[in-house]
């Protein structure tokens, strides 16, 4: 069976007595934590405290970091920092980040091989940004082994992402996910979603129309998979719970 993550911000102390009990129960294997500028000193104690390994996820454009930008570079750096400052405390192997967006993949990998950080794991994305009908970079397989070749990175394939990316590309979304297959991902984002939508909506499994048989089908057993889903409630994670035993039982593991 795949290793489940469980994806929270760095701010979220509001579910770590939950993610603490379902950690022990075995319900998922290590945390993706997205780091939210300026949380580090409030909040690595709270994390480093916690018995559980951790991938940790660098700010994206809502954050104000966009590799694809020239001109962002400083902000970049300030801001993959204070994740690279959280994965050092919290003994984390893998740093996703985001391509960025509205400018140039080149200029993705050439930040990336400034930056120089072995753990880093680059992450696809849809066409269409959520923000403003913006065009994101790093949407096909094509410029993700770009930035893989040019900076020794790595890749967090998101299933929903390139779903949407193939509707904006007019590929059949399983199709397209075996190209990406070829890139040898180091792990996975999952969700549910609407395979004729062209941005992600991160739903609940079984309440999309992904084919989930076929697309649990091409990721590999012992596979680090996040849920990457909105949550329902900000005082538990039982809709998190609800997720992971539908994938089990859609791979028929009890």
């Amino acid at each position: 069976m795949f290793k489940f993550g469980l994806k929270l911000w760095s701010i979220n102390d509001n579910y770590v007595k939950d993610a603490l009990r379902l950690f022990n129960e075995g319900v998922y294997q290590y945390i993706e934590l997205y780091v939210k500028p300026g949380s580090y000193e409030k909040f690595i104690g709270l994390w480093k405290n916690l018995p559980i390994p951790y991938v940790i996820h660098a700010p994206h454009f809502r954050d104000g970091m966009n590799l694809a930008k020239r001109e962002n570079e400083a902000k970049n750096l300030t801001l993959i920092q204070e994740a690279q400052r959280f994965a050092d405390q919290l003994k984390a192997d893998k740093l996703i980040v985001h391509p960025g967006i509205a400018g140039d993949i080149k200029e993705t990998a050439r930040q990336l091989k400034l930056i120089n950080d072995k753990r880093i794991l680059i992450e696809n994305k849809p066409y269409y940004a959520l923000d403003d009908n913006l065009v994101c970079n790093g949407t096909t397989p094509e410029e993700i082994k770009l930035v893989m070749d040019e900076a020794g990175v790595g890749l967090c394939l998101d299933i929903g992402h390139a779903a949407c990316s193939a509707r904006a590309h007019s590929v059949y979304y399983l199709d397209y996910l075996k190209q990406f297959m070829m890139l040898a991902p180091k792990m996975f984002h999952l969700a549910d979603g609407d395979v004729n939508n062209l941005t992600d909506d991160h739903r609940h499994i079984g309440e999309g129309n992904f084919d989930f048989r076929q697309i649990l089908a091409i990721i590999h057993d012992n596979a680090m998979v996040t849920i990457e889903v909105n949550k329902s409630s900000k005082e538990n994670l039982n809709d998190f719970i609800k997720d992971v035993k539908m994938i089990k039982a859609i791979k028929g593991v009890a």
